[in-house]
């Protein structure tokens, strides 16, 4: 039985010692492949890091080893992930000696206090490690050859590094709790609060209005152009600017940041498309719509080398605004400078030379003050009320509604001594409003910027190209009331040489067909033609020819209203001073020449004149077709400024005027921007029964059921073109 027990020790002292080897042989394998394994991050921690040297030891024998001695190796898996490293260490064999200098130990920088691994004690003087030094790796006497391995613990996740300077951090905080709540008191507008969380977080919720709470250079162009808004014809307590002085917390300067903001896009949305939507003012306008985006906004003015020229590029960039912009400052300084007084005197009056008289021309010294009151620069200190004088005190009289005789008397004096200063200031703000509804570029770059502009109160028409006034004629429009010519933006496609004169419905239904209940052959007489279709709707049109009421040229421009442009066989009435005569289409006075000019410009290679375009006259329709469409603008300008610089009014023929004014000074704010929604046109024409004696056509053949509408009769198109905002179905327009 001893001589088992015997044998058993021995066997064990064997195992232990094959045991120890594989274990030094595993750890030094370990710490190899880790080495191997590392990442560049770990290997550049660990080239940081002294390694300790391995213990000059030889290795263990089975003699050295006692049969109730152990190998334990500490488990370092088992620590808590938030220690620090700790050496490995192997405890040591009773009795195994060893020198001082076989010790080990490897100093580390300074680190936060943690245990240290302990070490058995040995006969000799035993080595101390230093327990506030973390990674120092201290080796026991008995430790194998193999240096202990070091376990290195996971990187944490590398943080991106803000951009926000650390005085501009609180605020930035602030700015993305509130950025990120889902009420927003703010913004009111999807698109801009969408913008708003873009570009602020793009920027880590950094203000860009201030920098350590002081007032950027663009924070400081933006106030200053909103509180210049009043020079734009807008009103500066539309676009609020916050007390940056006052804002001296977190909260503050954030809710200032914001503020700032949405006052700047109210600014650039009505600076580029009006405080007031074109759609509150009537249903017989239609212009193009051009929202701004308010990520674009952010972008352009925050970039910018000077953002308050930049906030102002919004405005309208045409000529015709600018000249209006410049007279509104002079009619608001005339206010506080001193005030031309016109003294009372015999009434003046000019007689042009006649065939049987002279001419004759009054001398008096109220003149030059009359000629500085109406803006007549050239010869100043004239006495002579000659023909421009009479002139301008015509058109005085015709902008505020009295009788345009030219004569100077009491009334006339009375008139412009006291002037109505505020009304013409608010006629200038509406005008200039008008001209933020019209499209940013009027022209089409392809033809020279070239464009067709109307303006209805002047009764004037003219073809511009290249900034510069091509060709320009009178006009006859729409009478005030249902027949009014509308305010629209469209391109003319074509030029109808010749053209049918197809009779709006409302014209057949409200004129025509009671005419026929008193006299069945009016229409025959008149040269018109009739026409019923099998559901007994009728259509009434007039053959081309000279006595045609479309005269010899149509000039179209496809749109939901039905106008066009046209000539007349009627030509007194371009000699009247008042010229609102139509159903609501656009009568030219020198046609021929107003389509040589189109040509010229759609076709330059053609060489069209005049006298080519009458040489097509004649019973059957000629269609001219333009490469490319030209567009035509049709405005309502009653103040606007002369080729001399003058600053003229003109009749407030339809009304226009007075509604906008009594919208914007009676209106809710941003109430003024909605769209208000009109019936859309109707061409539909109702079964009627005729008369006897009625001549027809065709007697309900040739066209189907009803037949083409009076839009496809018209333009040609196979449906009328979309339109966001319709008007009146009664409503359509002709001649």
């Amino acid at each position: 039985m001893r001589d088992c027990l015997n044998h058993r020790a021995g066997f064990d002292r064997v195992l232990m010692t094959v045991a120890a080897t594989f274990l030094t042989v595993s750890a030094s394998a370990a710490l190899a492949q880790d080495q191997a394994r590392s990442s560049a991050a770990e290997l550049a921690i660990e080239a940081a890091i002294p390694r300790p040297e391995p213990a000059n030891v030889p290795p263990p024998t089975a003699s050295d080893i006692k049969l109730d001695t152990t190998a334990t190796v500490q488990d370092s898996a088992k620590e808590p992930a938030k220690d620090p490293v700790k050496a490995e260490a192997v405890p040591a064999p009773d009795k195994v000696e060893t020198k001082p200098s076989d010790v080990a130990t490897t100093p580390a920088p300074e680190a936060p206090k943690s245990e240290t691994a302990k070490t058995e004690p040995a006969k000799t003087e035993p080595a101390k490690s230093e327990p506030a030094k973390a990674d120092t790796a201290t080796v026991t006497p008995a430790a194998p050859a193999a240096p202990a391995a070091a376990a290195i613990p996971a990187a944490e996740p590398v943080k991106a590094a803000s951009n926000v300077p650390a005085a501009d951090q609180p605020v930035a905080d602030k700015l993305k709790d509130i950025i990120g709540a889902k009420t927003s008191r703010h913004f009111d507008r999807k698109n801009e609060r969408a913008a708003i969380e873009k570009f602020y977080g793009a920027r880590d919720f950094a203000p860009v209005w201030t920098q350590g709470g002081s007032l950027t250079s663009a924070a400081k162009g933006v106030i200053a152009r909103l509180k210049d808004a009043a020079s734009d014809g807008l009103n500066p307590a539309d676009y609020p600017v916050p007390d940056f002085a006052a804002a001296t917390t977190p909260d503050t300067l954030a809710d200032a940041e914001l503020k700032l903001t949405a006052s700047m896009f109210d600014y650039a949305r009505q600076a580029q498309s009006g405080r007031m939507h074109w759609s509150q003012v009537s249903g017989d306008i239609l212009y193009p719509e051009h929202p701004v985006d308010p990520s674009e906004v952010l972008a352009k003015i925050t970039t910018a080398t000077d953002a308050s020229a930049a906030l102002d590029s919004y405005n309208p960039p045409q000529k015709l605004y600018k000249e209006l912009k410049a007279k509104l400052a002079e009619l608001r300084g005339l206010g506080n400078g001193p005030v031309i007084e016109i003294g009372d005197g015999p009434a003046l009056k000019y007689t042009p030379a006649g065939k049987k008289q002279a001419e004759i021309v009054v001398d008096d010294p109220r003149v030059p003050q009359l000629r500085a009151k109406l803006g007549l620069t050239e010869n100043a200190s004239d006495t002579r009320y000659d023909a421009t004088v009479a002139e301008a005190v015509r058109k005085f009289q015709n902008s505020v509604e009295m009788k345009p005789t030219g004569v100077l008397d009491d009334k006339t004096v009375r008139a412009i001594n006291t002037p109505k200063r505020d009304k013409q200031i608010d006629t200038v703000l509406v005008n200039m409003e008008r001209w933020r509804w019209l499209p940013r570029d009027l022209g089409v770059p392809s033809l020279g910027d070239a464009y067709v502009i109307l303006n209805i109160p002047d009764y004037t028409l003219k073809v511009m190209q290249r900034g510069q006034q091509v060709w320009t004629t009178r006009v006859v429009t729409g009478k005030p009331g249902t027949h009014a010519t509308p305010l629209l933006t469209e391109t003319m496609k074509y030029i109808t040489v010749n053209p049918t004169w197809n009779v709006p419905p409302s014209i057949v239904y409200n004129e025509y067909l009671p005419a026929l209940q008193q006299d069945p052959t009016v229409l025959q007489r008149m040269g018109l033609k009739l026409e019923q279709n099998r559901d007994g709707s009728v259509h009434i049109s007039q053959p081309p020819g000279e006595a045609n009421a479309l005269g010899r040229i149509r000039f179209n421009f496809p749109n939901k209203f039905l106008v066009y442009q046209h000539d007349t066989p009627d030509k007194n009435l371009f000699a009247r001073e008042d010229r609102a005569f139509s159903h609501g289409c656009m009568r030219v006075q020198n046609p021929d020449q107003y389509a040589s000019v189109l040509l010229n410009i759609a076709m330059p290679n053609e060489k069209y004149t005049p006298e080519r375009v009458r040489s097509m006259y004649g019973k059957s329709e000629i269609d001219l077709k333009f490469p490319t469409p030209i567009p035509v603008n049709i405005t309502y300008q009653t103040a606007f400024v002369d080729d001399g610089g003058k600053l003229q009014f003109r009749k407030d023929v339809y009304g226009r005027d007075a509604t906008m004014i009594n919208i914007l000074k009676n209106g809710r704010g941003k109430d003024l921007e909605n769209v208000v929604a009109h019936s859309q046109p109707s061409y539909s024409r109702p079964a009627t029964t005729l008369p006897s004696g009625v001549a027809v056509a065709n007697n309900g053949g040739g066209f189907g059921s009803s037949g083409p509408n009076f839009f496809e009769r018209l333009f040609g198109a196979p449906t009328p073109p979309p339109a966001p905002v319709g008007r009146r179905p009664q409503r359509v327009f002709t001649r």
